[in-house]
């Protein structure tokens, strides 16, 4: 599992985590991939582009597994 730290961030939208960690290209191929029901938060597919994550979320896309945290 991976740790992805939010900073004094509040949040970070989903399609946005999918580009910075480099599992898509584009924020294009990652809104595509999640409108495919690929990409899942809290065990659950999630069809939200901008869905806000927060700490303690877990996103699972693949075989990756990305965990939320706080810096």
């Amino acid at each position: 599992m991976k740790e992805f730290k939010l900073g004094e961030q509040e949040f970070i939208p989903l399609n946005t985590l999918l580009k910075l960690l480099n599992f898509v290209q584009s924020g294009g191929e990652a809104n595509h991939l999640i409108d495919e029901g690929i990409v899942k938060v809290n065990e659950v597919i999630e069809k939200q582009k901008r869905k806000k994550l927060r700490v303690g979320d877990k996103v699972t896309f693949q075989n990756h597994v990305v965990l939320i945290t706080k810096s």
